[in-house]
């Protein structure tokens, strides 16, 4: 990538990597608007804001502020708001690890969410 008045540098390229538990969170919600709900369209509207949030936060997923939570990590935590829920991911060498996505109100600082 060249930046105009200043050298050229490469941009980072992230692979990009699901937890089980994710997968898991996103079904739930997605059951959830669909049939607790019931708003099928919604919830289709929900997987495309979430993927879509996933994709474009890929081209620079170390570039947000960290999330600190109180336990001690490996890998710092980021966050990523879509509607009324948000997803947690760490970054591990090259690789966005997309761990949770949690609605927004819940108590993520106790033991069950992780």
């Amino acid at each position: 990538m060249h930046v105009p008045g200043g050298e050229s540098r490469s941009m980072k390229i992230y692979e990009l990597k699901f937890l089980p538990l994710f997968e898991n969170d996103l079904n739930e919600i997605i059951d959830y608007i669909a049939g607790t709900l019931g708003n099928p369209i919604a919830a289709s509207a929900m997987v495309d804001e979430v993927e879509k949030a996933i994709h474009d936060r890929l081209q620079s997923a170390e570039s947000f502020e960290q999330y600190e939570l109180n336990d001690n990590h490996e890998h710092p935590y980021y966050k990523i708001h879509v509607k009324n829920y948000t997803i947690y991911y760490v970054v591990i060498g090259n690789v966005m690890e997309v761990r949770r996505i949690i609605y927004s109100r819940r108590n993520i600082h106790s033991k069950d969410w992780r």
